[in-house]
């Protein structure tokens, strides 16, 4: 399987972050891809390419214009008027207060293009976030053509990205990119299987009222853990979507076999969609040992869970990085899923 790697990842490098109240060192770093990148070249898993640049054009398919504008300029506007080191947003137009309109205030369009206080927005966080959705269509490329399937590496990640706002460490939404650019090559059904533990709440409103792009998750119950508002079983889409959601919240530190339970009951829902693509959002935060989620998936786990996607036996497969940051340990656990779906294969 080639993989389609973002070197400019590390432009988006923050120093710290804002977790549980608290401003702690930040778990989303550049060292995350990279020990991934130095155990997929140890496992030899095959070519590893650089992204090519598809343009904008697909990003403005998912994301609002304004607000790419925004995140595009936002740290250079934010070092104009004073400002050291990272942004961070401190206030929201929640409930009755206006979004409708942008304000002038940089504060405000922070709080307006923005869903929490801990994605610090760094110098770099366009320059990554672009070139990562750039690999997501790379990857995307390979997996339509003759390859037939292909491993997205890059950071930031993706998932929690809406169409006008960032969040969760996200930006661009990495998996809405790719199945908006499938559905726009043709593809009549694209599914998107989320497998990171926390709820990939920005690609289920991005398709939430659609039917051509099925939006499957597993994950932890937004009633304890993040991002608290999106995520639970009930949501099943609306209008023209109504039907084409499905969300498999699980406790904090439920068990293996529950976990796998779950898979089995969101492939099968899938599965009745028959796509043409699946694209599996990987979050290896499942890790027993990750710091900031509760679950409990160790390597064998996830090479199980490589070849139960193998079986799946979608014609085309896109892998796209999501979370993971017991950081050392990362690498070893993305390699286990890829290697488990290669042997799947046969």
């Amino acid at each position: 399987m080639r993989t389609v790697y973002n070197q400019r990842h590390a432009a988006h490098a923050a120093t710290h972050e804002f977790f549980r109240g608290r401003l702690v060192p930040a778990f989303e770093v550049p060292a995350r891809a990279d020990y991934v990148l130095q155990a997929v070249q140890a496992a030899q898993l095959g070519e590893i390419l650089s992204p090519f640049d598809h343009g904008i054009a697909p990003l403005e398919r998912v994301h609002a214009p304004a607000y790419l504008r925004f995140v595009q300029g936002a740290h250079a506007e934010w070092r104009s008027l004073g400002g050291e080191g990272d942004a961070f947003p401190a206030v929201w137009p929640v409930r009755s207060l206006r979004s409708d309109v942008e304000p002038a205030s940089f504060a405000a369009r922070m709080g307006l293009y923005s869903m929490d206080s801990g994605t610090p927005l760094t110098a770099g966080s366009w320059e990554a976030s672009y070139w990562g959705a750039q690999a997501a269509l790379t990857g995307l490329d390979l997996a339509l053509g003759d390859e037939g399937s292909a491993y997205v590496l890059t950071r930031p990640p993706g998932h929690h990205a809406g169409a006008d706002f960032f969040g969760g460490y996200c930006f661009i939404n990495n998996a809405a990119v790719a199945a908006q650019a499938a559905r726009d090559r043709g593809m009549a059904r694209v599914a998107i299987l989320d497998v990171d533990y926390h709820h990939g709440n920005g690609t289920q409103a991005i398709f939430y009222e659609r039917s051509d792009v099925f939006y499957a998750s597993v994950h932890g119950d937004p009633s304890t853990e993040f991002p608290f508002f999106l995520g639970h079983a009930d949501e099943r889409g609306a209008g023209a979507g109504l039907g084409f959601n499905a969300n498999y919240p699980l406790s904090a530190g439920a068990s293996n076999e529950a976990w796998f339970a779950a898979l089995e009951g969101a492939l099968a829902q899938v599965a009745g969609f028959a796509p043409e693509l699946l694209i599996v959002s990987l979050g290896v935060d499942t890790y027993v040992e990750d710091p900031i989620s509760h679950f409990k998936l160790d390597r064998p786990e996830f090479a199980q869970l490589g070849r139960r996607i193998a079986a799946f036996g979608a014609t085309k497969t896109l892998f796209l990085q999501e979370g993971g940051y017991a950081t050392e340990a990362i690498g070893h656990n993305v390699v286990a899923v890829l290697r488990g779906f290669e042997e799947g294969q046969g």
